[in-house]
């Protein structure tokens, strides 16, 4: 659209947006088109909105004051919320930072779209990123807006979730360094095999391309760029303001399916009782998928996740269990499919996600419970 409506060229303007002494009143139809009111966006911000306040006004007296359902509702906002702001936060002052690096940067970092050197460089920047899984999403779709193959894209989103620093030592507390170490092996090989396959079917034709997927400048040098952008900005309160409302936009799709997997965790946690599920995680087969339909319906973030997968291999006894609950959580997570969709405009490359990753989850999960 920029190479007709955004030029400086008159012609180009005539040719888009009718003569010139109509270009002003001809943009609004022609060059932006006025976009339909966001009822998923602004409806469950109000849901949460109200909900948050309710608990912010009774506090721990909310049940007393409440119903169950609307008093489940109102702590879950509260507690999500509270546990998501600093993710998203940061998430969107690392979309806006990214939006003010050079293409060819992020790109040195990254390695070559479509390698398996790239797809690698990627599985490590998401394994080390200590972001919640909605910041990592937000991060995540910027890589892809920048020119990273899907398969770089669908690597590091898949090694983030869980894997952030402070995550890792609260499960070697809960359950132990060996079995940490276990889980963060296991999820960077699927990161890495999913995102080769990922790429591949690109490569095949299944998927479709990054639209804006980068070249690599064999001659560019990275450390001299990275002084020159550190010269060239002025971190000052204006400009890290400017970077995160800028970072804020751009996440906006996010944002919303955000929002809107808050409202959805609120109604299921209102309605389902999660202990009915409880005497299913056994360490069988059986276990393996009701666990599966667990962390599918009981939608947790990444923060939440850990308590519970770590009860699973302390109580249950069914370590590939609490596996598949860290790693399929991420895989079936709807704000992740959401957001995928919306970045990418396809409903495949959303769809794949979870037919790609799941198997490969359910077969070390039972792996895990068969050999421990």
């Amino acid at each position: 659209m920029s190479e007709h409506c955004g030029s400086d060229n008159k012609e180009v303007k005539s040719s888009c947006c009718g003569s010139k002494t109509e270009v002003k009143e001809e943009a609004a139809s022609c060059c932006a088109p006025k976009q339909s009111f966001d009822w998923i966006m602004w409806g469950s911000a109000i849901f949460v909105g109200i909900f948050y306040l309710l608990y912010v006004w009774f506090g721990t007296d909310v049940h007393e004051a409440l119903n169950d359902s609307f008093a489940t509702m109102a702590h879950t906002s509260f507690e999500m919320m509270n546990t998501m702001w600093w993710g998203i936060i940061l998430g969107a002052l690392a979309v806006g930072l990214l939006g003010r690096i050079p293409n060819q940067m992020v790109m040195a970092v990254l390695g070559k779209p479509g390698s398996r050197k790239g797809v690698f460089r990627a599985t490590l920047a998401g394994l080390m990123l200590d972001l919640c899984n909605h910041g990592i999403l937000m991060v995540a779709m910027g890589l892809y807006r920048k020119g990273a193959s899907l398969g770089q894209v669908m690597a590091f989103l898949i090694a983030s979730p869980w894997n952030s620093f402070t995550l890792t030592l609260i499960l070697i507390a809960l359950v132990g360094l060996p079995y940490t170490l276990l889980f963060i092996v296991c999820s960077m090989v699927i990161a890495w095999i999913s995102g080769l396959l990922f790429d591949r079917l690109v490569a095949k034709g299944t998927l479709p391309n990054n639209p804006v997927q980068a070249e690599m400048d064999e001659n560019f040098k990275l450390w001299p760029a990275v002084k020159s952008q550190v010269n060239m900005k002025q971190f000052s309160v204006a400009n890290i303001l400017g970077m995160f409302w800028q970072g804020l936009k751009e996440s906006k799709m996010v944002v919303r399916w955000v929002l809107f997997g808050v409202v959805l965790l609120s109604l299921i946690r209102a309605f389902i009782d999660p202990e009915q599920f409880g005497v299913w995680f056994g360490a069988s087969i059986s276990g393996l998928f009701f666990t599966l339909l667990a962390t599918t319906v009981i939608e947790v973030c990444s923060e939440g996740s850990s308590p519970i997968a770590a009860d699973l291999v302390n109580q249950a006894k069914a370590p590939g269990n609490g596996f598949v609950f860290l790693m399929a959580g991420a895989s079936t997570d709807y704000t992740e499919i959401m957001a995928l969709k919306d970045t990418t405009a396809s409903w495949k490359i959303a769809l794949f996600l979870p037919l790609v990753t799941v198997p490969q989850v359910l077969l070390i999960g039972w792996l895990m419970n068969t050999f421990s």
